[in-house]
């Protein structure tokens, strides 16, 4: 917001008010305050979501990226996020499904593929923005570096959310999970989502910070720092390995 439109409601307020998150000490409370309930969870039932990892929305020259300059994010924003996600987040996350799988917990992997080749099973807001993986498609093959290994469960989806558009609520409970660590793309759209649900369905969750990418860092930071201590906690890669692979032996 500039000066020329700046909130006229803000002159009325106390400055010291402004950035004020009012709710912050009940949600610190129960999030970093209790940092037993995640440690429990970890310990007995855990599980690690990689979201969106597939060539439609993290594969230059592919899907969304296909033709760079009609996909709507400017070629600056293209080349953060492709650096953000094979320096960054590609790397991280396959570290952590390989300390899962070492430590036998379930690595569960969220992908966009319609259930026809047209497509006309996916939701509305994909219908509107034009989001088509079919099955058997390139778009709809995740990453080779972060695919699936051996049986792992793959939920696919046609919404930004993948706990109410899919059956993965059901799987989750026949798998005893009670702790989610999320990692995966968009931050600010499918990764925002799934962790918020899964906070208001219960489970404790972990947002693992730069294991997760979007098309801006301010996108990122400011969709980060939202969720921190009140829809879950944040931390980063090294931390998240520590806890699973001093908790959970092989």
């Amino acid at each position: 917001m500039t000066a020329h439109d700046r909130d006229p409601l803000l002159d009325e307020l106390d400055p010291e008010y402004v950035s004020v998150d009012p709710l912050k000490p009940a949600y610190h409370e129960s999030i970093v305050q209790r940092p037993d309930r995640f440690a429990r969870a970890i310990l007995e039932n855990t599980a690690l979501v990689c979201i969106d990892m597939q060539y439609l929305d993290a594969a230059r020259n592919h899907g969304v990226f296909a033709d760079s300059k009609k996909s709507g994010v400017p070629l600056e924003a293209q080349e953060y996020y492709f650096n953000a996600l094979e320096q960054r987040v590609l790397p991280n996350v396959r570290r952590l499904q390989d300390t899962f799988r070492s430590c036998e917990l379930e690595v569960i992997h969220v992908r966009i593929q319609s259930l026809t080749k047209d497509g006309r099973d996916r939701s509305p807001a994909h219908k509107r923005l034009g989001l088509l993986a079919p099955p058997g498609s390139k778009d709809a093959q995740f990453l080779e570096t972060v695919a699936p290994v051996g049986d792992e469960v793959v939920i696919n989806k046609t919404a930004s959310g993948v706990f109410e558009t899919t059956n993965f609520p059901f799987i989750l409970r026949n798998l005893g999970i009670d702790a989610l660590f999320v990692t995966g793309v968009y931050t600010d759209e499918c990764v925002s989502t799934t962790v918020r649900v899964a906070s208001d369905l219960g489970y404790a969750v972990t947002l693992v910070d730069d294991a997760c990418a979007t098309v801006t860092p301010e996108r990122h930071s400011f969709t980060v720092s939202t969720l921190k201590d009140r829809y879950a906690r944040v931390v980063e890669t090294e931390i998240a390995l520590k806890e699973i692979s001093s908790r959970l032996k092989p």
